[in-house]
């Protein structure tokens, strides 16, 4: 099974550059100057659409990710050092602060807005410990 996730975004060949940074790649089958068919590993898609794109299948108002929270997406990523590092890749091409690292011992956090104000939650968790602190 694959999950496709839905994103407004203002420009395309700009979420491109910024998230080509963040060592994502894409399915050029699902790519045009409207949409970016985003490779998520383990059957993930994120659909970056641009914003008339993505208006044309609902007939709900687009929220403004700078001011409202539409939908947070959680990366799991290898390490605490492969999160640190996409946050700083992030900060460094245009993401947005949005404040401290979390770390709770057997999960590490940074999360960061893209360019158009999505949140992104890239996290490291280790399950051995998870269940240790239960």
């Amino acid at each position: 099974m694959a999950v496709y996730v839905n994103v407004a975004v203002e420009d395309v060949a700009r979420s491109r550059a910024f998230f080509t940074a963040l060592g994502f790649s894409f399915d050029e089958r699902f790519s045009n100057d409207m949409a970016l068919g985003m490779i998520i590993d383990g059957g993930g898609y994120a659909m970056l659409l641009r914003k008339d794109f993505f208006q044309s299948f609902t007939t709900r108002e687009l929220a403004d990710p700078r001011k409202a929270c539409e939908v947070m997406i959680a990366v799991q990523l290898e390490s605490r050092e492969a999160v640190a590092e996409m946050h700083r890749v992030a900060m460094a091409n245009g993401g947005g602060e949005l404040g401290e690292a979390s770390d709770l011992g057997f999960m590490f956090s940074h999360d960061f807005a893209d360019p158009d104000g999505h949140i992104w939650s890239p996290f490291w968790m280790d399950p051995a410990q998870m269940t240790e602190q239960a």
